[in-house]
C-alpha cells in the first residue's frame, strides 16, 4: 500500500492499531468468500479487534463524557465498572447521529477487470466499498453510492435507515460491469446532483488522463466536500514482471500490441510511475487524501487510513449534537 497524505495525519487523536494486528485478513483468502456482505463483515470486525480503544472517533455515535445519575435517568446506561471502581453512579453521554454523509464513487469499468491474481481489481475495488459502507452503517452514518462506466451507471442516495445497506451491496454486488472509463464526467454529475456538503470516497484505478479529471474534483472541492481517492491498481502493473514476449490487449478499445517485455519494461515502469506521481501532485494542489492500494493489500489497511480520514472530517461536515443516554 502507498499512502500519499496532503497533510499530517493527526493520529494522536485517532484509534491505536496493532499495526497489523494478527486478525488482518489475506486478500487471497478473503476473496473466495462468495457473498460481498460477508466479506465486508469479516474485513470490518476483524479490524475492529485489532483497535485497542474505541473505532468510534470522528464518526456518528462518538463517546462523549461520563455525568453523575440522577433520578429518572434510565439504568441501562449506567457504567458498573466505574461504579465498582468509584462506589458512585455515573451514566454514558454520546454524540448522536447523523455525524457524516459519506458517498462512494465505484469504477465499474472494463479496466477494472484486469486481475493477476484469481480475483480482478473489480473485485477488490467493490470490497473496499462495501467495507467502507458497512463501516458506516455501523457506526449510523449516512452512505450512498454512485456506480459507473462511461458515465454514471446508478445512484443511492446517502442514508441511513433499515434495509438501505443490504440495498447499497446488492447493487455493488450484482452491477453488471460497463464499457470505457468515464470517471471525470462522472465525478460532475455526483457533484451537480449532491446539493449537502459531505465525504467523497472515489474507487478506482484512475488510469485515465488527468486534465479533465483535475477540473471536475476542483468542481467538487469547490462544494467544500472532503474527498478521498483510493486508487486500485494490480501488483503485475506496478511491477510489469512479464519475462516473455506477450500479446496486450486493451480492455476498454480491445486494441491489440504485441511487446518483448524485456524491451519495454523500463519504459513502461518510467510513464506508470510519472502518471502516479502527477496523481498525487494533482491531489496535493486540491487538497485531497490519496492512497493507492494494491490489490494484495489487507483491506484493514485501506480501513486505517479511511478512519484517520474521517478523524480529519471539519464539524461543518457534521452536524452533532449531544445526547444523554442513547446510543
Amino acid at each position: 500500500m502507498r499512502t500519499h497524505p496532503i497533510e499530517e495525519s493527526p493520529l494522536s487523536q485517532t484509534p491505536e492499531l496493532s499495526y497489523p494486528p494478527p486478525s488482518f485478513i489475506d486478500p487471497p483468502t478473503l476473496m473466495r468468500i462468495r457473498s460481498l456482505e460477508m466479506r465486508a463483515k469479516a474485513v470490518v470486525e476483524g479490524f475492529l479487534s485489532g483497535l485497542h480503544r474505541s473505532p468510534y472517533f470522528g464518526f456518528s455515535v462518538e463517546f462523549s463524557e461520563y455525568r453523575q445519575y440522577v433520578v429518572g435517568d434510565d439504568p441501562r446506561y449506567l457504567d458498573w465498572k466505574l461504579f465498582a471502581r468509584s462506589d458512585r453512579y455515573y451514566i454514558k453521554r454520546f454524540e448522536d447521529e447523523t455525524n457524516l454523509r459519506c458517498h462512494l464513487i465505484v469504477d465499474n469499468s472494463t479496466s477494472m477487470e484486469y486481475g493477476s491474481l484469481h480475483y480482478n481489481k473489480s473485485d477488490y475495488a467493490k470490497t473496499l466499498a462495501a467495507t467502507l459502507a458497512y463501516f458506516l452503517a455501523r457506526q449510523r452514518d449516512a452512505v450512498g453510492l454512485f456506480l459507473f462506466s462511461e458515465g454514471l451507471d446508478e445512484q443511492i442516495p446517502a442514508r441511513f435507515r433499515p434495509g438501505h445497506l443490504r440495498r447499497l451491496l446488492l447493487s455493488l454486488e450484482h452491477a453488471p460491469t460497463g464499457t470505457s472509463t468515464g470517471i471525470a464526467s462522472a465525478i460532475g454529475e455526483a457533484a451537480a446532483r449532491v446539493r449537502k456538503r459531505g465525504l467523497f470516497a472515489i474507487v478506482s484505478d484512475f488510469l485515465v488522463p488527468l486534465d479533465d479529471l483535475e477540473k471536475q474534483l476542483g468542481y467538487l472541492r469547490a462544494g467544500r466536500n472532503q474527498i478521498c481517492l483510493f486508487q486500485i491498481l494490480d501488483p503485475a502493473e506496478c511491477d510489469f514482471p512479464f519475462d516473455e514476449a506477450t500479446l496486450f490487449v486493451d480492455a476498454e478499445t480491445g486494441q491489440e500490441v504485441y511487446v518483448d517485455p524485456r524491451e519495454a519494461r523500463e519504459s513502461y515502469r518510467q510513464r506508470f510511475n510519472a502518471h502516479n506521481t502527477a496523481l498525487a501532485e494533482m491531489s496535493g494542489r486540491l487538497g485531497l487524501d490519496y492512497v493507492t492500494l494494491t490489490t494484495d493489500t489487507p483491506l484493514e489497511l485501506a480501513l486505517y487510513e479511511f478512519l484517520k480520514l474521517g478523524a480529519q472530517t471539519p464539524s461543518s461536515l457534521a452536524g452533532s449534537r449531544s445526547t444523554g443516554g442513547r446510543r
